[in-house]
């Protein structure tokens, strides 16, 4: 890093050099964050400018502190280093605080923090990877921010906030999470709107300690492109309020996975209570037209590593869903092939024919692939999968925020999410493999699923979470057939 020299660095809200004027909602933003609660909430519809807001407000503590230290984090490691750490905080750098040296000459990318020159620290994390987890937390921070935290699991939160413990001169404590507000039922209503402990329910010792207020894009209007918001008031009811209004949803009678049912029936691979041994194992894939990662107008790749256990249970054990290009994608799903010791790889066969097929085998041309058609809507496929969830025998292996998001905004009738449900469209596909039956038309009740592979002989589990922060279930089998 070129920023090593250590003075006095000026970050003053109305330096003249700033070539950027807030909104009237930041401004009001601004003025409930000066207020003496420590936990502070901004929630509200898409590119309102929340994250912008709190990107500001930390890197002006930061130039206020000398040598303090500060943390973003979000649910997925590579979703703050690219969402936050390579985009938003680096473009308020230059817009809000031009005199600062380059963003990239402040980085450090071996542990992600950013060096300012009064040697203040800014670090950038997932909340997903224990050995990350670790690391970061071994330090104590004057400002946390939650970023995307209707994405985080409140332990997570829970467990980071005790680091929130540095002492500085001139600094109140802090912690800012922004959200787009998800489901009424979620910790983030409980403890910002209600005001109680997420986990007991009861209401919390100092109501007064935490803030929230509403900010929504057409507040932000000015600095989004025009055809934003006429996207957004175009969605259906459900996303529109999410959204476009910024409000808490109540569970819909039409949904097909709720909070409560995805918590009940979420298992955790662990030492004292390991999953069952696994008959089958799919990788499924749903397809997009994505050239890569730059491509942000075509949809994801979604890729899900299903299992069947010997208890005739399904477990989701993996979401590797990506935005990359055709080889990128493919190389994906074989290492997830290979690394799960799977029986199969299925792809749609209605996006580009046997283009699945084509590109996974160019990477791997023994993989054994099978193509799936969709013949019927969204919702209609989904609904007997959500019914193995209500009936206790389909399990998400862990946390998978991105997944859950979508499987909460499919409604019986419709979907309701702002981009398609790549990851739940391969969930589906990977759950009606491992049940063919929950495909027929009379589908009332769900048979446990015909194996159609010869049982493993040998097969440990252990649970381990790689540098993406994806909950891989390792596998030890029969060597495989060729």
């Amino acid at each position: 890093m070129a920023a090593t020299a250590i003075k006095q660095v000026r970050l003053d809200p109305d330096d003249p050099q700033v070539g950027y004027e807030l909104t009237k909602d930041q401004r009001k933003a601004l003025q409930n964050l000066s207020a003496d609660a420590v936990h502070n909430a901004l929630g509200g519809g898409s590119r309102s400018g929340k994250t912008f807001l709190f990107c500001r407000q930390m890197l002006i503590r930061a130039g206020k502190a000398p040598h303090s230290r500060h943390l973003i984090a979000r649910f997925r490691f590579n979703a703050a280093k690219t969402a936050v750490g390579m985009d938003t905080l680096p473009k308020v750098m230059k817009l809000c605080f031009p005199h600062l040296p380059p963003p990239e000459e402040m980085l450090d990318k071996t542990d992600w923090f950013f060096l300012l020159p009064n040697g203040s620290e800014i670090w950038i994390t997932g909340l997903d990877d224990d050995v990350r987890v670790e690391k970061v937390l071994g330090h104590e921070y004057a400002t946390m921010f939650f970023n995307e935290c209707s994405q985080i699991p409140w332990q997570s939160v829970e467990t980071a906030i005790t680091r929130l413990a540095q002492k500085t001169e001139g600094l109140r404590l802090k912690a800012y999470y922004d959200l787009n507000p998800p489901s009424k039922k979620h910790w983030s209503y409980r403890r910002f709107i209600e005001k109680k402990d997420p986990l007991t329910l009861q209401p919390l010792l100092n109501p007064y300690n935490t803030n929230y207020m509403t900010m929504n894009p057409e507040g932000n209007e000015a600095n989004l492109d025009p055809g934003y918001l006429d996207e957004l008031r175009s969605l259906g009811e459900r996303a529109r309020k999410r959204f476009l209004l910024g409000q808490f949803a109540d569970d819909s009678e039409g949904q097909l996975w709720t909070e409560e049912l995805l918590a009940a029936t979420r298992v955790l691979a662990q030492a004292d209570n390991p999953l069952p041994e696994m008959l089958r194992i799919v990788v499924a894939v749903d397809p997009s037209g994505a050239k890569g990662k730059e491509d942000e107008r075509s949809d994801m790749i979604g890729i899900v590593v299903v299992g069947l256990g010997t208890d005739g249970h399904g477990y989701a054990l993996e979401d590797l869903t990506v935005r990359a290009k055709p080889e990128e994608w493919a190389a994906v799903v074989c290492d997830a092939y290979d690394r799960n010791n799977a029986d199969r790889v299925i792809g749609e066969a209605n996006y580009g024919g046997d283009m699945v097929r084509a590109t996974i085998q160019a990477v791997n041309p023994d993989i054994p692939y099978k193509d799936v058609h969709a013949s019927r809507g969204k919702h209609l496929r989904a609904e007997p999968v959500s019914a193995l969830y209500e009936q206790g025998k389909f399990h998400n292996v862990g946390y998978f925020p991105e997944m859950e998001d979508e499987m909460q905004a499919m409604l019986v009738s419709e979907y309701t999410g702002l981009r398609s449900p790549n990851r739940l469209d391969a969930l589906v596909f990977g759950a009606t493999e491992l049940f063919p039956k929950i495909a027929g038309k009379h589908k009332a009740a769900v048979a446990k699923p015909q194996v159609i592979t010869a049982p493993r002989t040998s097969r440990s589990h252990t649970t381990k979470l790689g540098e993406t922060g994806r909950r891989t279930v390792r596998v030890n089998t029969r060597p495989r057939r060729r």
